[in-house]
């Protein structure tokens, strides 16, 4: 059931990431095109700064569920990488039931917003606001399967005692563990 979750997520976030650099493309041609249009020709694309803003928000709430899949997002671990396997394994615990309480609130608040602004009309393009506050319930959906799955692998113990923490002091810090894992893991 694992490995294929494990797939299915794998080929999940890789479009994810094709979806993020289509936002980043297209919010970059929005954002200087108007730019170069104001300037030199004096005119614009009215629709480019809504819709870049609405690309960076859906952007960001996607990058985070990639984020989250890979354990890319920072924190501390001096009190939980001090504690033996049993310590790392109750805060683990606590911290994805935390997690998805709050992705649950995440969901429920992102889902109220979307409902109660499906017929509002956004001023430039006359999209529905509902597209803005639905990359809320994506992200929601998605974060609480992750960590209901890496909640699953903790509890019946198919997380090795070096996942058990799941954050990263610094990006440099995980750089430099990354290039060791993958030097010390035999080539297939």
């Amino acid at each position: 059931m694992f490995d294929l979750s494990d797939r299915l997520l794998k080929h999940y976030c890789r479009a994810l990431e094709v979806l993020i650099a289509a936002c980043l493309a297209v919010m970059v041609v929005l954002v200087f095109g108007n730019v170069v249009l104001r300037y030199a020709f004096n005119s614009g694309i009215t629709v480019s700064e809504e819709v870049a803003r609405w690309l960076f928000v859906w952007l960001t709430f996607l990058g985070a569920i990639v984020a989250l899949r890979e354990r890319g997002h920072l924190g501390t671990d001096m009190l939980v990488g001090r504690l033996g396997p049993l310590g790392k394994k109750v805060c683990l615990v606590i911290g994805q039931v935390l997690m998805l309480y709050v992705t649950w609130l995440m969901a429920t608040g992102s889902w109220a917003q979307a409902v109660i602004n499906w017929d509002v009309q956004a001023p430039v393009t006359g999209a529905s606001v509902a597209v803005f506050y639905a990359a809320g319930v994506v992200f929601a959906g998605s974060t609480g399967l992750i960590l209901l799955l890496d909640l699953l692998r903790v509890l019946t113990g198919r997380l090795s005692d070096d996942d058990l923490v799941m954050v990263q002091e610094s990006e440099d810090l995980a750089q430099v563990e990354s290039h060791a894992h993958d030097r010390s893991t035999p080539a297939r």
